[in-house]
């Protein structure tokens, strides 16, 4: 049973978070807790894109970006897994210079002190030096970037479904159980 942090920033790309709260309501027999905190922008980009305020909707435990008295804010919670998605380069640079001025760079300190899994969906394009540079940063200190780019071998029908191929990586990546398209295995979606 998994304890999952999910960070969610005013990158551009809320349905890839609408997305991965979804699979962790579908996935949630293998998970104790799930803890999200959102930036005030990502809030207002949530609206924007997905039109709606449905992120208050899933039943995880909310955290205001300012708690610090959060339980992951605290290698002794024991989260095992902290996800960002998706993740603006400002939050990136953040966490991987160490600058815990919030929950969600905090968290994410947290789970790279203690070894533990941090994924990033890098959500901008094109990368400028500096991006790149905090990517291996990240990468260096343990965390896992993952840049929201769909893959198209599946067949997407809909944006949905594109946006899907990332966040079911992700999903992989976290080490939950997802019955999902396997390439060379089939087609169809289980």
């Amino acid at each position: 049973m998994k304890k999952v942090v999910v960070g969610v920033t005013g990158a551009s790309g809320s349905l890839y978070a609408k997305l991965l709260l979804d699979r962790l309501v579908q996935t949630s027999d293998q998970i104790e807790k799930v803890g999200v905190v959102m930036s005030d922008n990502a809030k207002l980009v949530w609206e924007y894109e997905i039109g709606d305020k449905s992120y208050s909707d899933y039943p995880f435990d909310f955290y205001d970006k300012g708690d610090f008295f959060a339980p992951f804010a605290s290698g002794s919670a024991k989260y095992d897994t902290m996800v960002v998605c998706p993740c603006s380069m400002g939050t990136l640079s953040r966490i991987a210079h160490g600058i815990s001025n919030d929950l969600m760079s905090r968290a994410a300190d947290v789970i790279l002190k203690e070894r533990r899994k941090l994924i990033l969906v890098a959500r901008e394009t094109p990368y400028s030096l500096l991006h790149i540079e905090h990517m291996r940063t990240v990468t260096m200190a343990g965390g896992i970037v993952c840049p929201a780019t769909p893959s198209y071998y599946k067949r997407p029908k809909s944006i949905e479904d594109l946006a899907l191929t990332v966040v079911d990586r992700v999903v992989d990546l976290m080490g939950l159980e997802l019955n999902t398209y396997r390439w060379g295995e089939s087609a169809e979606e289980g």
